[in-house]
């Protein structure tokens, strides 16, 4: 049988999600086709022995899409607030407003206090980079607007001169394009200082990416009952539209020509259009039949290509009362136990020769060293851990090929050992005192979890990385509407992989602009709810 759809989509993460719910909402038929047993992607949560833990992204930024998002689709969530708090060993700083950015510059200066002018010069283009968010972000995003963009006071008081600001600021923060390691040494030549900065971010994140994060963090917020909560209120929302969700559903081939896509399990579907929401690289993979240039060329630049940076993470049970957790680190931290800055350690493929032994060595002192991210659900949600215990999420940027050199000499297993070890060790003689006592179990996640998990490329958590050469996907914040086309005829695409830099902002906008392309094509009007 070849059943057909108006729309069908490839992959359940939030992209796709959203696509869904935009096309089943304007009465397009639509099957949402989701290779695991569950949607979200790294958007989820899971329980083990009574706590919940987010398994990818820790909290969400509105950033003017989000909450418009839910409120033009319908989809209720309560959010509870999600302060950030930065630290390097002993020293420590929360983040509540713009005023802390000068609490953050003091942080820095009691760590490098013969810096303290070149600290200042950053601090000041942090602040230059949280004015153009203010107006990138000023507003609810015209995109996910209804009766707004009818009303001529809001068009002439508060469109129009956001546009004109939108413009004028996009053009200050494309100057601020290089990668952030490289911008920061016009600042400084101290390269732990440096380090100190950039460990929060992938290699060769684009300065003013990085730098207005300053601000994103204050923009964070953690939805009631775990982040898997938005996937499982979009994906009703499909259903409450008439779309269709099948899940352990993978796409294995497509066919363009014919306008048909063939699963895992044999079944094949006929598509007006299709909405690839997954690895861009695995669309690729899955194509039969001649392609048209253009699309040869994209498919050439995908397989040259690299994820951007994965992590490891560790999901601790433990018997620690909240209270105290929360006194030590907050809700929500970025961890540097040592300020000597990973810029001290040796790349990991000068340990090889030393074989398994050197190679465990290095991985030791590098989780010695680098930037924790720690995520307490608990202390943003009460009922997400047992009483009177907590659950900690702690992840680092940690390197896909390094671990798969350990899984080739059937070393994995003793790797996440290592790495468990480790870091429990680190918290427990610096941020948690005592923390080793109190773990009832841990789990631990690395860069091949996500990518048997994802079948992301690489491990990748957030589509292709900033040191390729040739990024396949569109890296222009004014040409994002072109990032979810293809050079092939009825297939659009959405996520992470079309659009740098990404993340959940980009991943709900690049979904309904998808799901606009396809209801304009075919015609459909948009149903009011």
């Amino acid at each position: 049988m070849n059943e057909h759809y108006d729309v069908i989509i490839a992959g359940g993460g939030v992209s796709g999600l959203t696509a869904g719910a935009y096309c089943a909402h304007a009465g397009l038929k639509t099957l949402l086709c989701e290779r695991n047993a569950k949607t979200g992607g790294l958007v989820g949560t899971f329980q083990h022995n009574g706590f919940s833990f987010d398994g990818g992204i820790r909290a969400f930024e509105d950033s003017g899409v989000l909450l418009p998002m839910l409120r033009q689709l319908g989809v209720e969530m309560q959010f509870a607030p999600n302060p950030v708090t930065i630290g390097f060993g002993s020293r420590s700083v929360q983040l509540s407003d713009k005023k802390s950015l000068a609490g953050y510059a003091a942080l820095l200066k009691s760590v490098f206090p013969q810096n303290g002018q070149e600290i200042e010069r950053i601090a000041r283009q942090i602040e230059a980079a949280m004015r153009y968010m203010d107006v990138l972000y000023g507003i609810d995003n015209p995109l996910f607007l209804d009766a707004e963009l009818h009303d001529p006071k809001y068009l002439a008081k508060t469109l129009l001169p956001w546009l004109i600001r939108y413009t004028f600021n996009i053009q200050k923060a494309s100057r601020l394009d290089e990668p952030m390691r490289q911008y920061l040494k016009k600042f400084t030549q101290n390269d732990a200082l440096i380090d100190l900065i950039c460990q929060h971010f992938f290699a060769a994140t684009p300065a003013f990416f990085a730098l207005s994060y300053f601000g994103l963090y204050l923009d964070y917020r953690y939805p009631t009952g775990g982040t898997g909560v938005l996937a499982e209120r979009l994906e009703r929302r499909i259903e409450e539209f008439g779309g269709k969700i099948e899940l352990n559903a993978e796409i294995a081939r497509v066919l363009h020509g014919e306008k048909s896509v063939v699963r895992r399990d044999g079944r094949r579907f006929s598509y007006s259009r299709l909405i690839w929401a997954a690895d861009q690289s695995a669309l690729y993979r899955a194509l039969e039949g001649p392609l048209p240039e253009k699309a040869r060329a994209q498919k050439a630049r995908t397989e040259k290509a690299a994820g951007i940076d994965s992590v490891l993470t560790l999901f601790i049970g433990t018997g620690l009362p909240p209270a105290a957790v929360g006194s030590a680190c907050g809700a929500h931290a970025f961890f540097t136990p040592d300020t000597t800055g990973l810029s001290a350690l040796p790349a990991w493929q000068t340990a090889r020769c030393g074989g398994e032994s050197a190679m465990m060595d290095w991985v030791k002192r590098y989780l010695e060293t680098t930037t924790y991210e720690i995520s307490v659900p608990v202390l943003r949600d009460a009922l997400l851990a047992p009483d009177g215990k907590t659950g900690l999420i702690v992840s680092t940027l940690f390197d896909y090929e390094l671990t798969k050199w350990f899984f080739g000499q059937n070393a994995y297993a003793a790797l996440k050992e290592l790495c468990a070890q480790t870091i429990l060790r680190v918290l427990d003689s610096s941020l948690l005192p005592g923390l080793k006592d109190c773990v009832l179990f841990s789990l631990c996640a690395t860069p091949l979890t996500i990518e048997r998990e994802t079948a992301n490329r690489h491990g990748a958590i957030t589509g292709w990385a900033y040191t390729n050469r040739d990024i396949p996907a569109m890296h222009r914040f004014g040409k994002i509407q072109k990032a979810v086309k293809t050079h092939l005829p009825g297939v659009l695409q959405c996520g992470h992989w079309t659009f740098v830099p990404a993340g959940m902002p980009v991943a709900v906008i690049t979904g309904k602009l998808a799901a606009d392309a396809a209801i304009s094509a075919l015609g459909k009007k948009a149903r009011v709810t």
